[in-house]
């Protein structure tokens, strides 16, 4: 005898959808706790729905679907956990029109999942409560808002760089925001000694590799291990530290060529092409914002010049040393305008002639033909 179909269950999965985005911070009724209550509410009043699971996303743009909590709903919906989705308004799923109607008219519908939006009387249900023409038209004007808030936005922090206002997120090692005013850089002088070490290291010849090495040695704590160990705000991604958190010389040499140290502050070196878009480009330096004495200087600004020409010149170590030669980088020779360096003389007698001349030519003349001299 064949064993009888289970019944369907009379009750939709459902998920509850909450965002709130940094600008909605300061407007009343998009907390995280109103958009719950307001869910929560309207749930009572559907027995055919039953709870699954809350989905927040806190701080996340509605230009841009790929969030965490919308991405972990998603997910349920393609395993068929979840039936129906639920938000506060239309604006809570996006702000990106054509996105936003994809998933409305496309997504949910592909996988039989019910949309609800409250405040705007949308059920894909009821065919009668919004309609297509209604829906594209709020979903436009949830993207005018958008691109409105961004331009806002980036007129205010473009004001407050040229005013020499501190906007990142985390200031370079060797400052600290002040308590006061999170806009202004102040002295982190542990740390700023350690910057200063590191300038007069360079001064007296001491590569960045010989740099990092002592600075390792004497156990002093790299940028990203110091902001770990006292709890300062640090960057989780991109570029860093080594993994083991010790000083490396890539770590040395992005210290010694920030100009933050001299008091200049320089801003807005990336920034996105469109308000859609999250991923940051680099700028070209022309469209930099530098303001100078914007904060109090590590390092005097002849000191870091210094440096930056010290760069400039061919000042790499013989294996096993670690400062390098009195005229590395200044002395070249006369014939091929190769830069001298220990051991040169002595194979060049052996494969050509004694009497070699060594000319000093000034860096500023380094890439012109070489000066012969017999």
């Amino acid at each position: 005898m064949a064993q009888a179909a289970m019944p369907a269950s009379p009750f939709i999965s459902t998920a509850l959808y909450i965002r709130l985005s940094v600008e909605d911070n300061n407007k009343r009724g998009n907390s995280i706790e109103t958009q719950k209550l307001v869910l929560e509410k309207f749930l009572l009043g559907k027995p055919e729905l039953r709870l699954y699971d809350i989905y927040i996303d806190n701080g996340a743009t509605g230009t841009n679907f790929n969030r965490d909590g919308f991405q972990r709903m998603l997910s349920d919906i393609e395993s068929g956990k979840v039936g129906c989705v639920i938000v506060k308004d239309l604006s809570r799923l996006g702000r990106e029109y054509i996105e936003t109607g994809r998933y409305m008219r496309r997504v949910f519908p592909a996988y039989g999942v019910r949309f609800i939006a409250i405040n705007d009387n949308i059920d894909t249900l009821n065919e009668s409560a919004g309609d297509d023409l209604t829906v594209s038209v709020k979903n436009i004007m949830n993207e005018a808002y958008a691109r409105d808030i961004s331009i806002k936005t980036r007129s205010s922090l473009e004001t407050k760089r040229k005013n020499g206002d501190f906007v990142g997120a985390f200031p370079v090692y060797g400052y600290r925001k002040s308590e006061d005013n999170h806009n202004l850089l102040v002295v982190d002088e542990y740390a700023a000694q350690v910057v200063r070490s590191i300038f007069r290291m360079r001064l007296e010849g001491f590569s960045p590799y010989a740099i990092a090495n002592e600075l390792n040695r004497l156990g002093t704590l790299s940028p990203l291990a110091y902001k770990k160990y006292y709890g300062l705000p640090h960057a989780k991604k991109g570029y860093t530290d080594r993994k083991d958190c010790r000083w490396s010389a890539n770590t040395v040499t992005r210290i010694l060529q920030d100009e933050t140290y001299t008091g200049t502050l320089v801003q807005g070196r990336k920034g996105s092409q469109h308000f859609k878009l999250k991923e940051m480009e680099s700028r070209p330096s022309s469209e930099w914002i530098r303001v100078e004495n914007a904060h109090e200087a590590i390092i005097d600004r002849n000191d870091f010049d210094l440096v930056q020409r010290i760069r400039n010149l061919d000042t790499r170590t013989s294996p096993q040393k670690d400062k390098v030669y009195l005229f590395s980088g200044i002395l070249v020779c006369g014939c091929c305008g190769s830069s001298a360096a220990a051991g040169w003389y002595a194979k060049r007698t052996a494969t050509k002639t004694k009497n070699i001349t060594i000319t000093i030519v000034p860096p500023e003349r380094r890439t012109a033909a070489p000066i012969r001299s017999w």
